[in-house]
């Protein structure tokens, strides 16, 4: 794994856990290219941290079994083992390998386990 850092400016030192209250993980695939499904995961933790140099780095914890797509069955097949298998793996995890700005805004890049 590469680590890009970079100074970022304007940032605080300091370490946030990411509010789940204001936040989503939320996804959307196309479905035999004709319509999309979105869905959600609604069990995810995850913080920001700030070094003193401005170094800033990102990780987040989501439950597979969380996901929530508005149908129970459709729910239950993407948690079985045909696809998440979610009882043998139930966390998915993400981590950061570089954040740089972007104007006002800053992008994330980072490694994605599921």
């Amino acid at each position: 794994m590469t680590t890009a850092t970079a100074t970022l400016p304007n940032l605080t030192a300091g370490t946030w856990a990411i509010d789940t209250v204001h936040s989503t993980v939320g996804f959307s695939v196309r479905h035999l290219m004709v319509s999309k499904v979105r869905g959600t995961f609604n069990d995810f933790t995850g913080a920001i941290t700030v070094a003193e140099d401005g170094t800033a780095a990102v990780t987040a914890e989501i439950q597979v079994a969380s996901i929530d797509t508005k149908n129970a069955d459709r729910d239950a097949h993407i948690k079985s083992a045909d696809f998440f298998d979610a009882e043998q793996y139930p966390t998915a995890t993400f981590t950061s390998t570089a954040v740089r700005a972007k104007g006002d805004d800053y992008v994330v890049d980072g490694e994605f386990t599921l």
